[in-house]
């Protein structure tokens, strides 16, 4: 149960990463051979260049929030799977979310001696508005 929690905590960790844009606090979420799927980024391997592809897709004055629900994990010894919905709202300081997607996300983690992180994440866009 210890290990579920910690790895539920761990996308609320990748949350914060991505609204605050702290990339250079990526050691805290990511190992460092990860291996990234998304529509957005297509495949990135490596937490160094997930950091710097991060920085360079800012767009100026945008902002996010993801909220990140139904989570579900299988740990097996050092190693798991994890799944979960989420929603990110694109938007200005201000104003209302000018963009918003929903998202499936699946993930494996591994335990390292400083936690558990993921070593890769596989985003599908289900919608978008």
């Amino acid at each position: 149960m210890h290990d579920r929690i910690e790895i539920t905590d761990l996308f609320s960790r990748l949350n914060h990463l991505l609204d605050d844009k702290r990339w250079d606090d990526a050691d805290t979420v990511f190992t460092s051979d990860i291996a990234v799927y998304s529509p957005r980024n297509g495949e990135i391997r490596g937490r160094d260049e997930l950091a710097a592809f991060m920085r360079e897709a800012e767009v100026t004055d945008e902002h996010t929030q993801h909220v990140t629900t139904d989570v579900v994990v299988d740990v097996d010894g050092d190693q798991a799977t994890a799944s979960a919905n989420s929603v990110v709202h694109f938007f200005r300081d201000g104003e209302a979310p000018h963009r918003t997607s929903g998202l499936r996300l699946t993930c494996t983690a591994t335990r390292t001696p400083d936690g558990w992180r993921l070593n890769e994440s596989r985003t599908r866009l289900l919608w978008m508005r």
